[in-house]
């Protein structure tokens, strides 16, 4: 990474973005790591168990577009402190009055989605800093606070253990109110006023076919890479009886291989293209999940093959949003809202349908079938409009 970069816009809010959205992405996906605690306590079957894991991320993919709205009418400094305020509110309140049943944890699941709602704040008030060389750099560091799946997956189920899990819900509050503080403190809205949007601009973006394309590639690599976070604990406990910490352990190695390579991603992209860098992303992520939908020889290999496919995840999710200033840099805040709506709901869909084919067949290959054929799907799509993007609109300082 030359100085340049370093130069070109203001590192505290930089720092400030990746925080905030670092421990909003660590209490999004809490519901995921702490899955087989809950479904022992609340007698959930594994339908259940993974609609509630699959809540918070469709939650967030749909309050993004309202927190995006909400940082263009009051600056996004502003509404990210808001949204963790209710964030934290609403964990102190399920650890104070307990989730005793599939519907107090799905209410929780719709409250944790405004830390998934952080997406639609934290990366355009790094990346309005940055110009379009960089752009690609800038909002994968920002967006590289997706490795607070990590930390979740890592202490949630160990901290359960310890404490119980009721009390994890205020533990993971002390971390929340420190990063709070660091925000308010240190980041800033970039010069400039950012022009609002409404629900009517959004109606108009999707009159654009780039934007559903993105909206498809996205939903895919964040999609997969979000759904496989939430619904991997529940796998490997399924598969291969690991308990609660054990399956938490495996699941943080697979997000962190993927968070790891979000920032990695985008320079990848910066360097040789994005259409490049997300071509071998859908064609190596299709090979792997398709060998593991075939459980070849136990868990020490699923895991490898889940690593390897979370680290391509990382990087397409890097790649994409290089090409988004590129092709959409007027509306930047519009189509960050529109492709971390999809994103989320790729997710979604992914973790729920893992576990419902799952409850109906016994076995979780259909859906990782599925979830393959569907890297293909992408893989074909792009290679069918990138010498358009290519031709049409590629910004004569960055690559396409």
């Amino acid at each position: 990474m030359d100085r340049s970069f370093w130069r070109a816009g203001h590192t505290p809010t930089l720092l400030s973005a990746f925080l905030y959205f670092d421990l909003s992405f660590m209490v999004w996906y809490l519901l995921g790591p702490l899955q087989i605690q809950l479904a022992q306590a609340l007698s959930l079957n594994t339908q259940q168990r993974g609609l509630m894991v699959a809540t918070p991320i469709l939650a967030g993919a749909i309050l993004r577009l309202f927190m995006g709205m909400l940082a263009d009418r009051i600056g996004a400094k502003r509404a990210g402190l808001i949204g963790q305020l209710i964030v934290i509110a609403a964990l102190l309140a399920a650890w104070q009055l307990g989730i005793h049943n599939l519907q107090h944890a799905l209410l929780l699941g719709v409250f944790l989605g405004v830390a998934g709602a952080s997406f639609a704040v934290a990366l355009p008030l790094a990346s309005r800093w940055y110009p379009p060389q960089h752009q690609g750099t800038a909002m994968g560091i920002a967006g590289a606070g997706n490795s607070g799946t990590v930390l979740a997956a890592l202490f949630a189920p160990a901290l359960a253990v310890g404490f119980g899990w009721q009390n994890v819900f205020g533990l993971v509050c002390v971390p929340l109110v420190l990063v709070l503080a660091f925000y308010w403190r240190n980041a800033k809205d970039a010069p400039g006023e950012a022009r609002r949007k409404t629900l009517a601009d959004y109606g108009r973006m999707l009159g654009n076919a780039d934007a559903w394309w993105f909206m498809f590639f996205y939903a895919l690599t964040f999609g997969g890479f979000s759904g496989f976070a939430s619904a991997l604990p529940g796998y490997f406990h399924d598969q291969f009886n690991f308990d609660p910490k054990l399956a938490g352990w495996a699941t943080a190695a697979c997000v962190f291989a993927g968070s790891v390579m979000r920032p990695l991603g985008g320079v990848l992209a910066d360097r040789i293209g994005g259409t490049r860098s997300l071509l071998g992303v859908y064609a190596t992520v299709a090979a792997l999940i398709a060998l593991a939908a075939l459980n070849p020889a136990g868990a020490a290999v699923q895991l490898a093959l889940f690593i390897g496919a979370m680290l391509c995840l990382g990087a397409g999710n890097g790649a994409v949003f290089q090409l988004v200033p590129q092709r959409f840099g007027k509306e930047i805040g519009v189509m960050t809202g529109l492709i971390g709506m999809a994103g989320g709901i790729g997710g979604f869909a992914l973790a729920a349908s893992l576990a419902a084919i799952k409850q109906h067949s016994g076995d979780y290959a259909g859906g990782l079938w599925l979830f393959a054929a569907l890297a293909v799907a992408g893989w074909a799509s792009l290679a069918n409009v990138k010498q358009k993007w290519r031709n049409g609109w590629a910004v004569a300082s960055a690559r396409v």
